[in-house]
């Protein structure tokens, strides 16, 4: 969501099978990271019945929703990029 150059995100409940900005079931709340603090707005009740029923959140979200105490933060990857191999290396 937003425009060109200010970004503002939802909290929602999809599908795996939906496409990335396609059909959502449900719209827990939302994120503005331009105001000053950091606005994150989400309806609690919401989302611990669906993490209750299963829900796995993405990494960023699960890391907001940390910084709340909704959840537990677990492991976070170090990265998700593959590294470039060299020439050097093979």
């Amino acid at each position: 969501m937003g425009a060109k150059k200010q970004p503002t995100y939802r909290f929602v409940v999809s599908d795996a099978r939906s496409p990335r900005d396609g059909r959502f079931i449900e719209i827990l709340g939302h994120y503005n990271p331009r105001t000053e603090p950091k606005t994150v707005v989400v309806d609690e009740t919401k989302v611990k019945e669906w993490l209750s029923k299963g829900a796995q959140p993405s990494d960023p979200v699960r890391r907001l929703f940390a910084e709340m105490g909704l959840v537990e933060r677990g492991h976070v990857p170090e990265s998700t990029r593959k590294k470039k191999s060299t020439k050097a290396e093979s």
